[in-house]
C-alpha cells in the first residue's frame, strides 16, 4: 500500500467551498488525509461555476480541489442530513466555512455532531470568528484586506492602496485552520476527545500583519504604503535593468557592502553617510538613485551574475509561467501531470510539503461533481447498491 502522507488514516468531512475553506482541506488531504467533500446537488461548490472553463470544468476548482472525494448530498431533506451525520460518526475532523449559525440551523453544528462522535474535531472557518459586531457580516479577501489593515499599506506611496495580488485574506484560513486541526489531533491522542475550533479570517489577517503593529505601536502612526520598497531597510526593493527589473534586498547590514562589489561602488563601503541601515533610511534616495543609475546599464541576466557571485539577495521578476517552468520548480516537482476523469492528463500543481524518504503518490486529480458518490456510501457507510440506487431515485444523493 503506497503512504499517502502522515495524515493517512484521518478522515475529513468537508463542507467548504469558494477559497478559505478548500484551501484548509487541501492542505490536509496533501499530507495525506482522505477528504470527502459534500456537494449541493446540481451547482456543487460555487466555484465550480467561475470561468474559464474546459470541458466544463472551471479551472478555479481545480486549482484547491486536488485529492479530495465528492459526494453530493441534498442537505435541505431529512435523510441527506441523517446521511452526514452517519458519515460524521466515522470522520476525525470536519471542516466548514459558512457564516456562524448556519451548520447549527441544518442540524450539523459541533453539538449535536460531537454528541454522535466525541472524538470529532470540528473546525469552522468563518470571516469574522463566532463572536464580535461583525459575525454574521459575508465576507471576501478584499473585504479582510480592508478591514484588516493589510490593504492600506499595499501599493505605491501617495497613490490609493491597491490589493494584494494573490487572495491573502482567503488563504490565510487555509494556513491557520489546518496548523490548529494539527494541534486538537495532537491533544485527542492524549484527551481522547475532540474541541470546536473558531478560526476568523479577520483575526488571521491582523497575525499576518507581521511587524507592522509594533511599527504602529512605537511610532504612533500608521505605515503607509512604500510600494516594493521596506519602510525601515534600504536598498531593498524594485530596481530597474536594460531589459525589465530586478529585486535587490539588504535584510541586514551585513549584506551592504556586497552590494557595493557586485555594483562596482566599492567608494561606498567604507563611507559613513551609508554605513548603518537607519543612516541609509534617511537618506533613501540618494542611495536608491545611485544603485538604479547602475543597475539601469545592466541587463536582468548581468545583474543576476553578479549579484549571485557576491551572494547578495536578489530575484529577477518572473510571471507565473515562468516562476512555474524554473529550474528550481522543476527540481522540487512545483508541477506535475495527473488524470482527470475528463480532461485526461492536466498539470496541477504539487503538494508544498515534501517528505524526503517517503515520497508520496501524485495526487488524485479534482474530482468531478458527485465523483465518488456511491464509493463513499458503499465503503465507509456499508450501503448496497439497492439502498443507493433507494438514495438516487429520491435525490437525496446525485
Amino acid at each position: 500500500m503506497s503512504w499517502a502522507g502522515p495524515l493517512q488514516g484521518i478522515r475529513v468531512l468537508d463542507f467548504t467551498r469558494v477559497l478559505a475553506g478548500p484551501a484548509a482541506s487541501l492542505a490536509l488531504a496533501d499530507l495525506g488525509a482522505e477528504v470527502i467533500k459534500i456537494e449541493p446537488p446540481g451547482t456543487g461548490d460555487e466555484t465550480r461555476s467561475f470561468p474559464p472553463f474546459r470541458a466544463g470544468e472551471s479551472h478555479y476548482f481545480l486549482s484547491i480541489n486536488r485529492g479530495k472525494k465528492s459526494i453530493v448530498v441534498d442537505l435541505k431533506t431529512a435523510a441527506g442530513v441523517a446521511l452526514v451525520k452517519d458519515l460524521a460518526a466515522k470522520c476525525d475532523v470536519l471542516v466548514e466555512n459558512y457564516r456562524p449559525g448556519v451548520m447549527d440551523r441544518l442540524g450539523l453544528g459541533y453539538e449535536a455532531l460531537s454528541a454522535i462522535n466525541p472524538r470529532l474535531i470540528y473546525c469552522a472557518i468563518s470571516g469574522f470568528g463566532m463572536t464580535g459586531p461583525l459575525r454574521d457580516r459575508p465576507s471576501f479577501d478584499i473585504v479582510m484586506q480592508a478591514l484588516s489593515g493589510a490593504l492600506s499599506v499595499n501599493g505605491e506611496p501617495d497613490r490609493p492602496p491597491t490589493k494584494l495580488g494573490i487572495p491573502l485574506g482567503d488563504l490565510v484560513g487555509g494556513v491557520n485552520g489546518p496548523m490548529a486541526i494539527l494541534a486538537a489531533l495532537y491533544e485527542r491522542s492524549v484527551s481522547g476527545r475532540g474541541r470546536l475550533i473558531d478560526v476568523s479570517l479577520f483575526d488571521g489577517m491582523i497575525g499576518m500583519l507581521a511587524y507592522l503593529p509594533q511599527l504602529a505601536f512605537f511610532t504612533g502612526a500608521d505605515p503607509k504604503p512604500q510600494g516594493s520598497q521596506h519602510p525601515n531597510l534600504v536598498p531593498y526593493g524594485v530596481f530597474p535593468a536594460r531589459d525589465g527589473s530586478i529585486v535587490i534586498a539588504c535584510l541586514t547590514n551585513s549584506f551592504w557592502a556586497n552590494i557595493c562589489r557586485a555594483l562596482g561602488m566599492d567608494d561606498w563601503i567604507e563611507d559613513s553617510r551609508f554605513d548603518t541601515l537607519v543612516k541609509r533610511r534617511d537618506i533613501r534616495s540618494t542611495v536608491n538613485e545611485r544603485i538604479s543609475g547602475v543597475t539601469s546599464q545592466k541587463t536582468v541576466n548581468e545583474l543576476v551574475e553578479f549579484l549571485t557571485q557576491h551572494q547578495v539577495p536578489h530575484a529577477p521578476i518572473l510571471g507565473i509561467k515562468d516562476a512555474l517552468s524554473q529550474p528550481q520548480a522543476v527540481a522540487r516537482e512545483m508541477v506535475i501531470e495527473t488524470d482527470h476523469q475528463l480532461l485526461g492528463k492536466i498539470p496541477i500543481v504539487n503538494r508544498p510539503i515534501k517528505f524526503p524518504g517517503d515520497p508520496q503518490p501524485v495526487p488524485a486529480a479534482p474530482p468531478v461533481l458527485g465523483q465518488h458518490t456511491d464509493e463513499i456510501l458503499r465503503d465507509i457507510l456499508g450501503f448496497t447498491s439497492d439502498r443507493i440506487a433507494e438514495l438516487r431515485a429520491s435525490k437525496v444523493v446525485a
